[in-house]
């Protein structure tokens, strides 16, 4: 018997993609489910918009399956739990919870990634948004032992985005190898994921932040605590920049930005052992250019890969939230001016994220 509120109703609104390949989404209006063995209901208060989403939703060559029609995306969702289903006593969920639903919403916990302590790669995972409902919608299915508990004091808006951006970039950060005092380069520091990672790195890890992307995101990009702003240029100016105002090199660059020439830039603008972490993916799939061994060797360099991250990184990025340590800059829209935020991420004029409100 499944434990729940008695106001969930029959019917709730979702956004979904609904012509596959192209920029268009459209709002529905779909039968609530109930939640299975392991899961919960979670009534959604709060929806972030990732770049992802858009690349599930336009059939990016990154994903090796096409998005089906009338997904529902997201992944950075923020709500209440309102029922629970069988099986869920061991999570510890209860009625009334506010919790985040992330990028996974189902791990097997027996594959060679889940007892590497990395479910987010679960062979058999349940990605939401992509070939399973996500969270552009009012109620969501989720596995109860995915969902991140919400700190109280953190406003669930500000919350949604750390769910995904905020919690990849953190787990980047930490990759990276970097510490306190040294130099971090932020590429597309103005984006969704860029702005958090300037914050992360300089107010909650003590780096240095240079922060490049395009000149209309440079005040993003101090707010965020970068401490030396450059714009994008050629490849030969912009690494003599970066020489420059890091005093020989960074040990790390994060690679926030989806663009091959960020990749090719990347590898200049380290130091002696320093490391280039892969975030964004561009829609183009070609080699980093630049990288060639004899170089990446006598400098002792690393290039690391790096998706999401771990529950406990999710709850230690949030507490960075409680404690003030970062804010993210965010503009709340509705559900039904989705395509429109789609065609700004496409252009390159948002700055910082987009956070849908779904109680409307």
């Amino acid at each position: 018997m499944a434990a729940e509120h008695s106001d969930v109703p029959t019917k709730h609104k979702a956004a979904v993609f609904d012509v596959p390949g192209h920029i268009s989404t459209k709002v529905l209006e779909l039968k609530t489910p109930s939640p299975g063995s392991g899961d919960v209901l979670v009534k959604l208060t709060h929806s972030g918009v990732c770049h992802s989403d858009y690349g599930i939703m336009t059939n990016s060559p990154t994903y090796p399956f096409p998005c089906p029609k009338e997904q529902i995306g997201g992944h950075e969702g923020v709500g209440i739990v309102v029922q629970l289903g069988p099986d869920t006593g061991s999570s510890g969920v209860k009625v009334g919870d506010r919790v985040g639903i992330k990028w996974i919403s189902y791990f097997c916990g027996v594959c060679q990634p889940c007892r590497d302590g990395a479910p987010t790669h679960c062979e058999k995972g349940k990605a939401s948004g992509y070939y399973y409902p996500g969270t552009f919608q009012q109620y969501a299915i989720t596995s109860a032992r995915c969902l991140t508990q919400i700190p109280e004091g953190v406003d669930s808006a500000d919350a949604a985005p750390m769910l995904c951006a905020g919690l990849t970039v953190y787990s980047a950060l930490k990759k990276s190898r970097a510490g306190k005092g040294d130099w971090m380069v932020v590429m597309g520091a103005g984006g969704g994921l860029g702005h958090l990672a300037c914050q992360i790195a300089s107010n909650g890890m003590g780096m240095r932040v240079v922060g490049i992307d395009a000149v209309n995101k440079q005040d993003v990009v101090k707010k965020s605590g970068a401490e030396v702003f450059l714009s994008l240029k050629d490849d030969k100016t912009i690494t003599e920049e970066v020489i420059k105002a890091t005093g020989g090199g960074a040990r790390g660059v994060l690679v926030c930005a989806a663009a091959n020439q960020a990749y090719a830039q990347a590898l200049g603008f380290l130091k002696h052992g320093g490391s280039l972490v892969a975030i964004g993916i561009p829609e183009v799939l070609e080699p980093i250019r630049e990288s060639v061994p004899v170089h990446i060797i006598a400098k002792q360099l690393s290039i690391v890969g790096s998706s999401v991250g771990t529950q406990e990184e999710a709850i230690e990025v949030l507490d960075l939230v409680a404690k003030g340590i970062v804010k993210v800059h965010y503009r709340l829209e509705l559900m039904e001016n989705l395509t429109q935020v789609f065609e700004e991420m496409h252009s390159g004029r948002l700055a910082g994220r987009i956070v849908l409100d779904l109680q409307a």
